[in-house]
């Protein structure tokens, strides 16, 4: 199988069966054993794609005679693929990408005419690359959405909050390459050691910039093949989770609890802060994802770690007061993660509607669990305001012994006074995340 065909069949089973990219592209890719340049190969077609839909689909639309809703959900992807190719991988001869999107329609699609349509469209781009259709738009918004791929709410959403330079930047950033990022396991081996186990392997490994014991990847290929993964030297995670963390400001041997933690990354992280010395329980609402944290916790060989199945959003009375810590990493939209789940922009925002009132249900009753004098840490992945510092203000007006407090992170960040900040991807380099630390006042104070 080739990388197109790889790209081609997740993009088609994203449209018929609402697969996530991310898995159902692994899944691809290790059943068919594509080597890593064709697995990169195929990932960035897959992305790239996502990324662009509104844009390719406005020029597709422009050279199709056939409205694209009424096409075959591969003949389709086919197309888009095809397009990509030529506006983005200019590597790529343009010829080449139109004779690989033809025999893949041959080889996928129903409609015996369909090769010599995608044929047709795609030849007739090739001779107007340098003169396609004007982004027409009654507003910047409007065109932004369409340049970047954004549906024109969200881009309305980040514009409320951000400038328009910063707004374009930030649609820029979500349509880049994100790079690995991985967290060395301090508990069982040093950055050398880790770097030394993957450059063995033909793997680049380079120190971040600002975030100690974390190491950006290229050439990973399948990252769980690797010596240092499998012995549990390391874990994926993006540095603006494990900030999340930092700014719990854990020490050694304290309780812990982590309310939303699967597949673990957040208690992984907790227990290497803690130098695996302490208890953390880490909870959620799904028995399969609890297998997934122990998984990953005997991997990484922590032992401070105990996994178990409970509802966030439900009072458990064995646990109210019980823990110095509680962290709160709440399900959200997921819009400060959009260079890699690309897919999530194009939810209709009614879906996500109701969050808020999760995230203020899952919050409230995390609360109860924190001891007098104790931290509760609220994060999200998302940049809507309605999903961050919303429901902390809501919180904080019906919880008059929790304040906000200040914390410090490594970097960019610095001191963050207010107790609460906002990491916006193209500002830090990371993912977009949403951090609140609050402190809980000795028993019956108010603060």
């Amino acid at each position: 199988m080739s990388a197109r065909e790889a790209a081609l069949l997740t993009l088609a089973a994203m449209e018929r069966q609402k697969a996530w990219s991310n898995g159902h592209l692994k899944k691809v890719l290790r059943d068919e054993g594509l080597d890593r340049r064709d697995a990169a190969l195929a990932t960035r077609l897959c992305f790239g794609v996502l990324q662009n839909k509104l844009l390719l689909d406005f020029y597709l639309q422009h050279f199709s005679t056939m409205k694209l809703s009424k096409m075959e959900s591969k003949v389709l992807a086919n197309l888009r693929l095809g397009l990509y190719q030529m506006l983005f991988l200019t590597r790529i001869p343009p010829n080449a990408a139109v004779s690989e999107a033809v025999e893949l329609t041959k080889k996928h699609c129903k409609n015996p005419r369909a090769a010599g349509m995608v044929n047709g469209i795609l030849r007739n781009i090739t001779r107007h690359l340098d003169e396609l259709p004007a982004i027409h738009a009654e507003s910047p918004e409007a065109y932004l959405s369409l340049l970047y791929s954004h549906p024109q709410w969200l881009v309305e959403a980040f514009r409320r909050r951000l400038s328009p330079q910063e707004t374009e930047e930030l649609l820029r950033w979500d349509n880049s390459e994100p790079p690995v990022t991985v967290q060395v396991n301090t508990c069982r081996c040093t950055v050398s050691q880790v770097i030394a186990s993957l450059e063995a392997e033909g793997v680049t490994a380079e120190k971040h910039p600002w975030l100690p014991d974390c190491l950006i990847l290229t050439g990973t290929g399948d990252l769980a093949q690797r010596t240092a993964y499998q012995e549990g030297m390391l874990y994926a995670q993006d540095p603006a989770a494990k900030l999340a963390v930092l700014a719990a400001g854990l020490t050694p041997g304290q309780k812990v609890l982590d309310v939303c933690a699967a597949p673990g990354g957040k208690s992984f992280a907790a227990a290497m802060v803690m130098g695996d010395q302490g208890e953390i329980c880490s909870c959620d609402l799904h028995s399969h994802k609890k297998v997934l944290i122990e998984a990953g916790a005997a991997r990484l060989g922590l032992t401070s770690i105990t996994a178990r199945v409970a509802d966030g959003k439900t009072f458990r009375p064995a646990w109210e007061g019980a823990f110095e810590t509680v962290i709160a990493d709440v399900p959200c939209s997921g819009l400060g993660v959009l260079r890699k789940k690309p897919e999530i922009r194009y939810k209709n925002p009614q879906e996500i509607a109701g969050l808020p009132q999760i995230q203020k249900e899952i919050l409230d009753n995390a609360s109860r669990y924190v001891a007098p004098g104790g931290v509760l840490l609220y994060s999200t992945c998302t940049l809507l305001e309605e999903e961050n510092e919303a429901v902390a203000a809501a919180f904080l007006a019906g919880h008059p012994d929790f304040s906000l407090e200040a914390f410090t992170l490594p970097g960019p960040i610095g001191t963050v006074e207010g107790g609460q900040c906002t990491l916006w991807p193209q500002q830090t380099g990371t993912d977009g995340f949403f951090i609140a630390r609050l402190r809980r006042g000795a028993k019956g104070e108010e603060i």
